[in-house]
């Protein structure tokens, strides 16, 4: 069935949507669209949507990135934008009637656009099917619930549960009554998963006041699995607020308790469906020599990983978030966990990147690194045990101006992104990192005012 007949299929069926949410995914991983009533959805669906190219270099305020070479002095000009298959899906958590769909933009060629997000980690994936290898990926979202009344001297607190105000000294974590408080938000993103074809699994709760996890299944296309995370974050964030809450992926809200990760399980199958990182008698040369690449373009990845101001302060000792580039079996203190308990399911876990990153382009980093590492034949080093991180392995950029500058001269992110792309990465990010340089903290007041 072509696309178009499942668009006429999927809008007979509901008869009662009034408006289309189409939209791309931006550097920063947000969403950025418009509403197209239900009479012109079907032309664009069939026919694509126009939208400036640079929306996708756009900053995590919304403004221009003029820098990136997509808005100023170009005519910033438009790109056509066409629907990602299977996408076309309910919107459960709006009053009006709303359906939505994901989009990625084409160049002038017909070919994907290079800002294009997508675009990046699919240009990544065609390196797999050379050798005749598919990654299957799943991701771990971890993220807050969080109070909507909010100021400047209380700019986030946790909800109120059915006993009343949180005690952020509790971590409760994998708590099932804590669950049971917020039974009906996540009912809410169970339907909404479903009828949007997502394939969440578990839920449970997590380490900070309010904060929770959602496990996506594993599929053999990393490309879905990035719109799945994409989707889920919108799905949270969206029901959370129809219950009069606000859910964030913000890495560290609160200062003194856990922060948010996005951690990336992913395998390799070859073309008979064989897990390839599954050896006789444990992990497979190609799992240790995937894991070399992981270690060894890690630092170079970081600016992808911890993209904000606020993903560097997830990165600190003893908050089961990494600071070296190390690896183990079964160790969650390691930035890379491998995990052999079942042979079928041998696998990594890439437990580097905060929740508030980009999927599409986290996956584009992780999986080259492994490819890359597979071709060089790279081995890993030694493994550690518990926290014990040896004097060679490499720690981590923890300063946002530290991992740019690495990036922005990796030859790494070159090959993964392309130029143009790390380009554009860069000066969107040197954007925000200048707005931030000219922000007067209130701890800077607090502290100097008139101390000094």
């Amino acid at each position: 069935m072509d696309d178009i007949s499942y668009a006429q299929i999927f809008f007979d069926n509901h008869p009662d949507i009034e408006v289309l949410e189409a939209f791309v995914i931006d550097v920063n991983g947000v969403p950025r669209g418009k509403w197209i009533p239900r009479e012109r959805a079907l032309d664009i669906l069939s026919s694509g949507m126009a939208m400036p190219r640079s929306v996708y270099a756009l900053d995590v305020w919304g403004r221009d990135v003029n820098a990136a070479g997509l808005a100023e002095g170009t005519g910033d000009p438009d790109g056509i934008c066409m629907p990602v298959p299977s996408t076309l899906s309910r919107v459960t958590w709006l009053n009006r009637p709303t359906a939505q769909v994901l989009l990625g933009m084409k160049d002038t060629t017909g070919t994907g656009f290079y800002g294009d997000p997508r675009q990046v980690l699919a240009n990544v994936l065609s390196g797999f099917r050379r050798i005749g290898l598919t990654p299957v990926v799943a991701t771990e979202l971890e993220f807050y619930l969080i109070d909507p009344v909010r100021s400047a001297l209380d700019p986030v607190r946790p909800p109120n549960s059915r006993d009343g105000r949180w005690h952020t000294g509790q971590t409760q974590v994998l708590s099932i009554s804590e669950l049971q408080d917020f039974e009906a938000v996540f009912h809410g993103i169970s339907t909404a998963a479903k009828a949007q074809g997502i394939p969440a699994d578990t839920t449970l709760r997590e380490n900070g006041p309010g904060q929770y996890e959602i496990n996506l299944n594993h599929v053999p296309d990393a490309l879905k699995a990035a719109d799945y995370a994409v989707l889920l974050k919108r799905i949270v964030k969206g029901v959370a607020r129809a219950h009069d809450l606000d859910a964030t992926f913000m890495a560290k809200p609160y200062g003194a308790q856990a922060g948010s990760g996005m951690h990336v399980h992913f395998s390799l199958i070859d073309e008979t469906g064989r897990n390839v990182y599954a050896g006789e008698d444990g992990p497979s040369e190609a799992l240790l020599h995937s894991v070399g690449g992981l270690i060894e373009n890690m630092g170079e990845s970081m600016a992808i990983f911890a993209p904000h101001a606020n993903s560097y302060r997830r990165l600190r000792p003893s908050e089961h978030a990494p600071t070296y580039a190390s690896w183990g079996f079964d160790n969650r203190s390691a930035a890379v966990r491998v995990i052999t308990a079942s042979k079928p399911a041998t696998r990594i876990e890439h437990r580097v990147a905060g929740a508030d990153s980009n999927p599409y382009l986290v996956l584009a980093m992780i999986l080259n690194a492994a490819l890359s590492g597979i071709k060089e034949k790279r081995h890993p080093g030694g493994a550690i045990t518990g926290d014990d991180h040896a004097i060679s392995h490499e720690p981590l950029p923890v300063n946002w101006d530290h991992a740019l500058n690495q990036f922005a001269r990796s030859t790494f992110a070159y090959a993964t992104l392309g130029p143009k792309y790390r380009s554009l990465y860069s000066a969107c990010k040197a954007q925000e990192l200048a707005e931030f340089a000219i922000r007067v903290t209130d701890v800077e007041y607090d502290a100097y005012i008139r101390t000094v």
